[in-house]
């Protein structure tokens, strides 16, 4: 928005209106890009504080303090007089980020029904897109508003805010996170109540107090067993997912998408208005892949989505290497309208696949004892990428221009082989059974193998 550069990054406002100028560099001022990436650096940190404190306040407790956070950090936003204000605020969020992030994939992956587990976490994803479709078009209507709109945009994030701390007083904490805490008798009504009056529980509630006491027999600290050889499986896949998320390049295009919409050639309205549209696709193909996800698999969305996104970075590298800058720095507009319509491609392709999944995979795939340092790692690893990226794209685009795109089509290509080679298919197995996937699996079978012919060595001895 015009009335939030002129507030705090008049420089970039003046940069932008010159006759002659770079297209590439209008937006490249590092302070602008420290507001959107702090999110993130604080989300990492916060993430991994939520795994420590899950064992003694509970999923539900984390949720809550995230929407107190998030709330606290909209108030400040809001009320901004300095860059240093907006950032603080701007870290407060991440910090509800961090927290929220860590503990309701999992909450939802636990609560969930084996045969019903993808759909109901990618609901998280869901959710957060639908947030996001919110944000920007409350962005397309206070741009609108001269001088003070911004502070409108910003200061309604107090609403989704308050919603979060309401309703984590609503939800009772998982069976997994009872028993674990030491209270057996509430976690099985608790299972009761969410599998229903009339349903049969003992069996699942059994394999929930098996792996329960399983952890607390291996209680030394779930980040240092994740290293251990006989998580190895666990940890790559956990690490690989976010790393490869983070570089399919869609974190910056959806952060970044006014701003590129400018790029190309198109006003501040139209802008905000393609972002409206990208984020209105993105939740499409998220409830697309909701429903899909359980019937044909994780593996075929994360090839699907892959090879989709692959194709359209390609498209767009092209087109802004021949065409943007040709004409006083502002692309034709047929050639600025396929931009624009290859990102909401490529934003499909994202939404139907690695949006929801790398929230789905990593929650069901660790084992209980290091299912919630598992999850922090991921959740972190993400936060830590994506800042690192916020933080240097505009300078990249700067400096490298269009081939920028060509590095996350070459991290797309690496992403997609390796799904094809090692990731299991998750799709079905009840979340403590999940030990049976990897003993199936091709190339992590040998480790699996190993683990329990060193735990029988040990017991002979």
């Amino acid at each position: 928005m015009e009335s939030f550069l002129s507030e705090f990054f008049p420089e970039v406002l003046s940069e932008m209106k010159k006759e002659k100028h770079d297209v590439y560099c209008k937006y490249d001022n590092q302070w602008l890009t420290a507001f959107t990436s702090s999110l993130y650096i604080a989300g990492m940190l916060s993430s991994l504080l939520a795994s420590h404190m899950t064992r003694m306040v509970g999923r539900q407790g984390i949720m809550l303090i995230g929407g107190a956070l998030f709330l606290a950090g909209s108030i400040v936003n809001a009320a901004a007089v300095s860059i240093a204000m907006l950032i603080i605020g701007r870290m407060l969020l991440g910090f509800g980020l961090g927290f929220t992030s860590q503990a309701a994939p999992v909450y939802l992956s636990e609560s969930a029904p084996a045969r019903w587990r993808g759909a109901f976490t990618s609901a998280y994803n869901a959710f957060v897109v639908i947030g996001i479709l919110f944000a920007t078009v409350t962005n397309y209507f206070t741009d609108r508003i001269p001088v003070w709109g911004w502070r409108v945009s910003l200061g309604l994030a107090a609403i989704p805010s308050v919603v979060i701390v309401a309703g984590a007083f609503f939800v009772s904490d998982t069976p997994s996170s009872l028993v674990l805490r030491g209270y057996p008798h509430r976690a099985r009504a608790t299972l009761q109540h969410i599998r229903g009056p009339h349903a049969d529980v003992d069996a699942e509630f059994k394999d929930i107090v098996l792996a329960a006491n399983q952890a607390h027999k291996n209680d030394k600290g779930a980040f240092k067993r994740l290293f251990s050889k006989q998580y190895r499986q666990y940890l790559v896949i956990g690490v690989a997912i976010p790393v490869f998320y983070g570089f399919t390049g869609m974190v910056v295009i959806a952060m970044f998408s006014p701003l590129l919409f400018r790029t190309v050639g198109f006003s501040s309205q139209n802008a905000i208005l393609g972002s409206v549209i990208n984020s209105a696709i993105n939740l499409v193909a998220t409830l697309l892949s909701s429903f899909i996800m359980d019937r044909i698999g994780r593996k075929f969305l994360f090839i699907f989505g892959g090879l989709g996104m692959m194709i359209c970075e390609v498209a767009i590298s092209w087109i802004m290497a021949d065409h943007l800058g040709k004409q006083e720095g502002i692309m034709p507009g047929n050639y600025a309208t396929s931009v624009l319509v290859l990102i909401w491609m490529c934003t499909f392709s994202f939404g139907l696949s690695w949006a929801p999944l790398r929230y789905v995979v990593p929650s069901e795939i660790y084992p209980v004892e290091v299912r919630s340092a598992g999850q922090a790692m991921s959740i972190s690893i993400t936060f830590c990428i994506s800042f690192l990226e916020l933080q240097v794209f505009i300078a990249l685009l700067c400096t490298m221009k269009y081939v920028v795109f060509l590095l996350f089509v070459i991290c797309l290509l690496a992403m997609t082989i390796f799904v094809v080679m090692f990731l299991p298919e998750t799709k079905g197995v009840p979340i403590e059974s999940m030990g049976s996937v990897w003993a199936q699996h091709w190339f992590w079978r040998r480790f699996t193998m190993n683990v329990k012919q060193e735990s029988q060595t040990l017991l002979v001895k």
